[in-house]
């Protein structure tokens, strides 16, 4: 069972950036470091894992030199990172940070590590490889969306999230369900407390909340169909810059295999299933791009349930603009 991770009250301030994939996080989060002295928290599942710079859309070495990164490369592919470690490692970097006189700001759209730091985390069940098992072999017998179905009877909040073909998700929350008898959603659910309790509904809206401890900055778009594009574009830079063989340089490592959290990441699970011949690689663009807006979608999703954010239409020509002066009221705000 993993330890509960104790919510982020007591913390030094710090600013947070956040948003769907291809929103112009890294660009957004650039501005404000030319703007003030910050120091950069990677809040990416993804970022963690050393080898993996093209599918993950790393920061360049010269955007790393830039400012000061962290929790980037700090992981072997082989080596999982769990959100209880991440809340560990960001609450000791963001006191570090803070007392160096620089403002922490964290980025990324890992957002379950963001409800790791701010709300902690319930004990959850650990992998169980028999449970695991047999769902997969229910899994071949019957297709994930029957599996799918299954998990709507037990675990409605957490089904109505997830794709039918999320074989992912759709699994782990099955274990968690067999192995707990409680559904994923119940260990999800945001904990009650002070803090949130004065949330307002006024918050989605850009209303600046003088005095907080923290601030979520999140950039999302008022036309969904930009985003695809841009998702669209990065996926095709990703494939002219040599996607295709960084995945086959760690298939060759031949300690790496597909069921493990690094290859699971979208871009590399696509590629992996299509070097396995699992389906023509020509068909590989297509289904990255669409694994990509579905990852898109449910960080959409998770936004929502998080009020407190000041939104910025990242598809608006004034939207960096938005960024900086939404810092800088941040930044001048009482303690």
């Amino acid at each position: 069972m993993e330890s509960p991770v104790a919510n982020e009250p007591n913390l030094p301030r710090y600013l947070a950036l956040t948003g769907s994939t291809a929103s112009g996080k890294t660009a957004a989060a650039l501005a404000i470091a030319q703007r003030w002295p910050v120091e950069i928290i990677s809040v990416d599942s993804a970022l963690v894992y050393s080898g993996m710079d093209i599918g993950t859309a790393k920061p360049t070495v010269i955007e790393l030199a830039a400012v000061p990164h962290h929790l980037i490369n700090i992981r072997d592919p082989l080596n999982a990172y769990s959100a209880a470690e991440f809340a560990a490692d960001a609450r000791r970097l963001i006191t570090d940070i803070s007392a160096r006189g620089k403002l922490p700001l964290l980025v990324g759209g890992t957002m379950l590590y963001f409800k790791a730091l701010r709300d902690g985390l319930d004990d959850m069940p650990r992998a169980d490889p028999a449970i695991r098992e047999a769902i997969a072999l229910e899994a071949a017998q019957q297709g994930w969306p029957a599996l799918h179905a299954e998990l709507a009877q037990l675990d409605p909040v957490t089904a109505a999230r997830l794709n039918p073909a999320d074989s992912q998700r759709i699994s782990r929350a099955l274990e968690v369900y067999r192995s707990s008898g409680k559904p994923l959603s119940s260990f999800h659910a945001t904990k009650s407390g002070a803090a949130n309790a004065n949330l307002t509904s006024s918050a989605s809206q850009n209303h600046v909340r003088i005095g907080n401890p923290s601030w979520l900055l999140s950039l999302e778009p008022q036309n969904r169909l930009w985003l695809h594009q841009r998702i669209a574009q990065r996926f095709d830079a990703m494939l002219a810059g040599g996607f295709l063989d960084e995945v086959k340089a760690l298939r060759k490592r031949g300690d790496l295999y597909p069921d493990l959290p690094a290859m699971r990441c979208v871009g590399y699970r696509q590629a992996w299933e299509a070097l396995d011949g699992l389906w023509p690689m020509a068909e590989l663009r297509d289904k990255g791009i669409f694994a990509t807006r579905q990852l898109a979608k449910r960080q959409l999703t998770w936004l929502r349930s998080m009020p407190e954010r000041q939104i910025v239409a990242c598809d608006g020509p004034d939207a960096m603009d938005q960024v900086l002066t939404l810092a800088q009221h941040f930044i001048d705000s009482p303690l």
